[in-house]
């Protein structure tokens, strides 16, 4: 089982897309693929309980079909940051908790299994944790999705700065056209290429229709997988 932790340098990086994608390459190429959230805020109320469209886009991506429940444990209604609608709802989640759900869940024979954080690295679990501590905890190399806009370089530097400062491994890192009207995206990239430690997985262009099977080719799996 190879195991990857995906974060963003934002909100809507384009985690999910790329996340999804990666799913869907990695099962054409053989693998068992299984994608996790742990925590995800904005959940809709449906029939079956609370249900979140980035988790629900997950589970359609793997080819491994497991419980909703396993692939999005924490379930939070309002679209905020988790830790105050935790904090509204007189609820705290510890790492320790999500790294038994992740555990739990990873109980299922899969070969590529991504679990995909919630915003960006230093998103706040509760008054003493963080969404960077879930994958020290499990001892995570990080794919890097990049929002590629305006201000996306310092964002993406430092990002890599703090996961290299948690002791953990940069896999790779993806770059995503969230805006169709950013200028200089050829330099964009050229500067995050030279700059970032980690080799790029892929460009995803802004899409009209983000599907997984059309953003998988746009992307290749690290290097440490298609090694094994």
């Amino acid at each position: 089982m190879t195991k990857y932790f995906i974060t963003g340098t934002d909100t809507d990086a384009g985690k999910t897309v790329v996340s999804a994608g990666l799913l869907v390459l990695a099962a054409r190429q053989g693998q068992r693929s299984l994608g996790l959230k742990p925590v995800a805020a904005g959940c809709q109320h449906t029939d079956d309980g609370l249900r979140n469209d980035d988790a629900l886009a997950l589970m359609a991506a793997s080819s491994e079909k497991i419980p909703y429940e396993l692939v999005n444990p924490i379930a939070l209604e309002p679209p905020i940051a988790p830790h105050i609608a935790l904090m509204q709802q007189n609820r705290r989640v510890s790492v320790d908790q999500l790294a038994g759900y992740v555990r739990g869940a990873m109980m299922t024979p899969a070969d590529f299994v991504l679990i995909e954080g919630a915003g960006g690295w230093r998103v706040p679990l509760n008054r003493n944790q963080k969404m960077s501590d879930l994958p020290r905890c499990l001892a995570l190399p990080v794919i890097v999705v990049v929002g590629v806009k305006l201000g996306c370089i310092s964002h993406a530097l430092l990002t890599a700065e703090a996961i290299t400062a948690d002791g953990l491994q940069i896999a790779g890192w993806v770059g995503s056209i969230v805006d169709a009207d950013t200028r200089n995206t050829d330099e964009i990239l050229m500067t995050l290429n030279a700059l970032l430690e980690a080799p790029c997985l892929g460009v995803v262009p802004h899409l009209q229709d983000p599907g997984p099977e059309l953003v998988a080719n746009y992307l290749s799996l690290p290097p440490s997988l298609e090694q094994c």
